[in-house]
């Protein structure tokens, strides 16, 4: 399966801004292209690429006094196969999981596991296995929040969308990480792109996605609380504890986003 993938992006500033952006494909996913996969910045400004404590192509650059157009597009070829599915074995002790998995069972900007603590116990503590905990958690954070794009902002946390019931894909990402930390399941936010492939189209404007991946008998799976079921088509950009080390942009300073789209569409040829 080929999906061509890409945004179009533009800030307006009215003085020199500094920038951290993650906008470039992982590099698990690198082998998989199929053209070049080029950040382009209108006007032609320097950019910076680095990978960053979680594996991830970071980039810097200094918009000018007047704005910035980032853009990119690329095809990429993809397995075309839904999210594998965890084993349903017991779940591993917190004292077996490698110190890498560690930083993720812990508490983070947006994932509260201290107040989410006392939820997480009385709901899903009677499941027997890892992949049934999960399950449950999927189930119920996705029955639990209503999805609208005007129900988003910024500093929502797990415990804000739990107790506002209301939200986007990324809080339903970090409502469910909470919980399986909550239950001692090493979990991780994770960004990137999601078209409309396999499923009815969406009337709605195509957007950057949210999910989640869990660790369960020594490997990483795939989640998404929104959606409720395996999905075809996940393009990785980024991971991490949560939005914060993931957030598409990061302006150090005033900067105005005023145009924001994203195209994620399954084609029959590179051309």
């Amino acid at each position: 399966m080929l999906i061509r993938c890409g945004y179009d992006i533009r800030f307006e500033t009215d003085t020199r801004t500094a920038m951290m952006a993650m906008l470039s494909l992982h590099p698990s996913r690198h082998q998989d292209l199929r053209t070049p996969q080029r950040l382009m910045a209108d006007p032609d400004i320097p950019l910076y690429h680095f990978e960053d404590g979680f594996g991830n192509v970071a980039t810097r650059l200094t918009i000018p006094a007047g704005g910035v157009t980032l853009s990119c597009d690329f095809v990429i070829e993809d397995d075309g196969m839904p999210d594998a599915q965890a084993p349903d074995g017991p779940q591993m002790a917190v004292e077996d999981l490698p110190d890498a998995v560690m930083p993720f069972l812990l508490g983070s900007r947006y994932c509260e596991t201290d107040r989410m603590m006392a939820v997480a116990w009385a709901n899903f503590a009677h499941y027997g296995t890892a992949r049934a905990r999960v399950d449950a958690i999927v189930s119920f954070v996705h029955n639990h929040i209503e999805f609208g794009y005007h129900h988003a902002r910024p500093d929502k946390t797990a415990w804000n969308a739990y107790q506002e019931r209301q939200g986007v894909c990324r809080d339903f990402a970090h409502l469910a990480v909470t919980l399986c930390r909550c239950m001692n399941i090493p979990a991780r936010y994770c960004t990137g792109y999601l078209g409309d492939i396999g499923i009815p189209p969406v009337d709605a404007p195509m957007d950057f996605s949210a999910w989640f991946d869990v660790y369960i008998d020594g490997e990483w799976y795939t989640h998404d609380a929104r959606h409720n079921r395996p999905r075809i088509g996940r393009i990785l950009m980024a991971r991490g504890r949560d939005a914060t080390d993931v957030a598409l942009t990061t302006a150090f300073g005033p900067a105005n986003l005023v145009r924001f789209e994203v195209h994620t569409d399954e084609v029959q040829s590179i051309d």
